[in-house]
């Protein structure tokens, strides 16, 4: 959403009386830069000018500000924790909610005391997706307070089992001081509940919030209009109740790369191998809960044990999440795990301390390369380079094109993002086309294809198709790309689909088998290609950037 849009109903917002206006973390830093051509400092400037008498709330994530520290793993807070504290801010911590056997109500409880113990002001539950039940929601709460515990408590749970009104209930009944919630435009679904309904369930009671319901319509108004210029950007299955979660535990979001992922790499009926394999893998990597990244470890992993054998081939960000890259994982990871993933040295590569302090200070180094490069106009934009060194860089240089202005809302049909809105409902088709208006209001045929070679029995016929009208929107590779070759000898072939990232060799370059030559990225993560043969490097037929099938050669070895 563009800033643009936000500032028209701020001051409305502003009237209501909420705990804290969260709107800051990992996306909404990551979306303005890289879609939007906005700078978030500024946006958040501005929302501040606009809300005078409310309190803001950002996502601070552990590790690097805008990704999450998933593993529960308290060292990697405390020093975010202590920064905060120094600047006078209200320091809210959280801890991330799942189901496992390492995931009791006294797992919480105990987590829930030590962030007390470490300076937290108030401590919320965080459920990304959506599987708290109001049993357990009460339980957990009202155990941190009979264990002593004084903070106030915020449950944050998204409406995807569609138990979360009531967990919302019970929560409140158990002793927390807040709910998250969304205006009911932008609710339900991988979203909040609805601030409207929750408001209007603890009126009258002692939970009263005092809130002005016509207030809150007033900005439900607003956000109606807004949802319906973003429309096509918005994927209608988040919008829907999914309770299958409550079986599987795999979040929505997850699921979507799930299938994803799989449709790339042409095996979209292995999903229900991949679905029964991600238990299995989340409790070899020691229950890891199943939330941005260690869900993409968890899932992805899952997905390659499936195509390839069982730790046959492992993400460079698996080997990182076994060493305690990302902290301590939550379970125990058994040490013929440690050895698939990491091989016979695992012990000389596993990490006990902060993972953070294995890293050099590097604020000095940007702000110096952004003067050289002058571009350094406020302290925020080091900011800004360190954390998206890339999308940051293009944005700081202006070279950043937004994907819309607000004045093109709704989108066009023929826009590539309406395409892909429209793609997402048919998965296992490669083209659809899409018809906008009858086929008697057209005055130029569509660019179509009409005709047809079709095999029956053995024999070909020519058949010719005409068709009512309209445009592709989606296909599969662009005519004229070069085929590589599928067989040659000495090939050495891409496991999977994928883009190329680094090519580690050159041309006449000897190797030995086991090398690493290529690394891609597949699913999200990075994969090393390792050579099977020793030899020299004869021919490359890829280049860094390019986008490969599985199957493809990469290069010949002889």
């Amino acid at each position: 959403m563009r800033t643009e849009d936000m500032l028209p109903i701020a001051e409305k917002l502003d009237q209501v009386g909420y705990w804290a206006l969260e709107m800051w973390g990992g996306a909404t830093f990551d979306v303005p830069i890289r879609y939007l051509n906005e700078d978030p400092w500024e946006r958040l400037r501005q929302l501040r000018e606009a809300m005078p008498n409310s309190k803001l709330m950002m996502l601070e994530r552990a590790m690097n500000i805008v990704a999450y520290s998933a593993v529960n793993d308290l060292r990697n807070m405390k020093v975010p924790m202590e920064a905060v504290k120094e600047v006078g801010g209200h320091v809210q911590a959280s801890v991330c909610y799942t189901i496992s056997p390492i995931h009791t109500v006294e797992y919480y409880v105990e987590t829930m005391l030590q962030l007390e113990k470490m300076g937290a002001d108030s401590i919320c539950i965080k459920d990304m997706a959506g599987m708290i039940s109001p049993p357990r929601a009460y339980n957990i709460i009202k155990g941190y307070i009979e264990a002593g515990g004084k903070l106030p408590v915020d449950l944050h749970a998204h409406f995807t089992s569609g138990m979360t009104g009531m967990a919302y209930m019970r929560a409140v009944e158990a002793g927390a001081a807040v709910l998250d919630t969304d205006i009911s435009p932008l609710s339900g679904g991988t979203a909040h509940p609805p601030t409207e309904s929750v408001v209007a369930a603890l009126k009258g009671t002692e939970w009263d919030t005092e809130y002005d319901i016509n207030l809150l319509m007033e900005i439900r108004e607003y956000f109606r209009k807004v949802f319906l210029k973003y429309r096509h950007l918005i994927r209608l299955e988040a919008l829907k109740v999914d309770p299958s979660i409550v079986v599987h535990q795999i979040p929505g979001g997850m699921m979507s790369n799930l299938v994803a992922q799989l449709e790339q790499q042409g095996a979209i009926d292995k999903l229900d191998a991949v679905l029964q394999e991600v238990p299995r893998v989340r409790e070899e990597l020691g229950y890891p809960p199943l939330v941005t990244p260690t869900s993409q470890v968890v899932g992805v992993q899952a997905v390659m044990n499936v195509l390839f054998g069982r730790y046959k081939m492992i993400p460079q960000e698996t080997k990182d999440y076994v060493k305690g890259m990302y902290g301590r994982p939550p379970g125990e990871i058994k040490p013929e795990i440690y050895e698939k993933v990491l091989g016979p040295d695992w012990k000389d590569q596993i990490i006990d301390c902060r993972p953070a302090d294995l890293l050099e200070p590097e604020w000095d180094r940007r702000k110096k390369e952004l003067e050289e490069m002058g571009l350094l106009r406020k302290e925020e934009d080091v900011l800004t380079y360190a954390i998206y060194p890339q999308v940051g860089l293009k944005f700081l240089k202006g070279e950043a094109v937004p994907e819309f202005t607000s004045d093109q809302l709704p989108l066009p049909y023929d826009h590539p993002a309406t395409r892909a809105f429209v793609k997402s409902f048919f998965p296992e088709y490669k083209e659809v086309y899409l018809e906008i208006e009858p086929p008697e209001a057209r005055k130029v045929a569509p660019a179509i294809p009409t005709e047809f070679e079709v095999e029956v029995d053995g024999e070909l016929y020519e058949v010719k198709v005409n068709p009512k009208g309209g445009f592709m929107v989606a296909s599969g590779a662009p005519a004229g790309e070069e085929e590589r070759p599928k067989e040659v000898e000495g090939g050495l072939k891409s496991p999977m689909q994928g883009t190329i990232l680094k090519i580690k060799v050159k041309e006449g370059e000897g190797v030995s088998e086991g090398d690493v030559v290529a690394t891609i990225e597949a699913m999200k993560m990075e994969q090393e290609i390792a050579t099977e043969r020793a030899g020299t490097v004869k021919k490359i037929f890829v280049k860094e950037g390019d986008v490969i099938s599985a199957g493809d050669v990469i290069m010949q070895i002889l």
